[in-house]
């Protein structure tokens, strides 16, 4: 059984989607629409812009999003899906891939998330931190205990947990952390705390948004942030999808969940080659790709 999954934020790269623009009409078509609806020419920024330029969010979302979508829909019949997930923003991606949302309506739905996301920021400023090597329960235990807001965000692959919220709890937290054995606790350089109920302004923001679109019956099961697991059903899918800005990436249990129920191959559909390196954390031994236009 193959499984498709699709990136988050922090894997795009300068030229990123530029060879399937110069490659296919399909493409370029699919892009200069995308600009039409961004107002603005997101190309130029992806294919000439700098690491600086690509990570201001408004631009970030839309571009990984756009370079995953396209790919897949530029495979044509050779994109044949038994089941899809994606990382965070990932999961936009996955929904239009499997059908479940229109190009448009997902790049929409995007655009509105990274704006509603950079207010929350904004309004509530935050901080996330990479825990190492230190198992799931201890994680979490900590954050319980600590009187700031911070959660566990991104359980991304056995030994390796992301942990938001506010910038004295996340301090607080990555010195429990430390001295509870993980090997590293490392700030990242995000501009807020997502996945923390800090999101919640931009969770009540994008809720709108999604209520006001139309979503089809998927193609295939798409595994969910926020709780690893398959769903078609329509009312499901988007209320999985206002939960997880506030809510946990469960990736791990993602993974484990696709590999339980049949998947023999994961193929990373979009930039980069992160998904691929967290799938092996969680099983060495499956196959996994980078989806490629021949």
């Amino acid at each position: 059984m193959k499984a498709y999954i699709f990136p988050g934020q922090g894997a795009q790269f300068p030229g990123m989607g530029k060879d399937l623009y110069e490659q296919s009409e399909q493409a370029r078509e699919l892009f200069e629409q995308a600009n039409t609806i961004l107002g603005f020419r997101i190309t130029d920024v992806m294919f000439n812009g700098t690491e600086d330029d690509l990570k201001q969010t408004n631009v970030t979302q839309p571009a990984i999003f756009l370079h995953s979508v396209i790919l897949a829909k530029v495979l044509g019949s050779d994109f044949a899906p038994d089941m899809v997930a994606g990382h965070s923003l990932g999961e936009f991606s996955a929904l239009v891939a499997a059908g479940a949302l229109s190009f448009e309506d997902g790049l929409r739905l995007v655009s509105a998330r990274a704006n509603a996301m950079q207010k929350a920021c904004e309004i509530q400023p935050g901080a996330m931190a990479a825990i190492l090597a230190l198992d799931d329960f201890t994680v979490e235990d900590i954050c319980q205990r600590l009187t700031d807001v911070v959660v566990p965000a991104n359980y991304n692959c056995p030994g390796q947990l992301v942990i938001s919220g506010t910038e004295a709890g996340v301090d607080a937290a990555c010195i429990k952390m430390t001295e509870a054995g993980a090997k590293r606790a490392l700030k990242l350089n995000v501009g807020g705390a997502f996945h923390s109920p800090l999101m919640e302004a931009a969770r009540v923001e994008l809720e709108a948004a999604i209520l006001n679109t139309e979503f089809k019956e998927p193609v295939c099961p798409v595994y969910q942030n926020i709780d690893a697991k398959p769903y078609k059903d329509v009312e499901h899918i988007k209320h999985n999808l206002i939960a997880q800005l506030t809510g946990p990436v469960r990736w791990t249990q993602t993974v484990e969940h696709m590999l339980a129920d049949g998947a023999t191959s994961f193929t990373e559909v979009g930039p980069g080659k992160v998904l691929q390196g967290l799938v092996k954390k969680v099983n060495r031994e499956v196959a996994t790709a980078s989806a490629v236009i021949e």
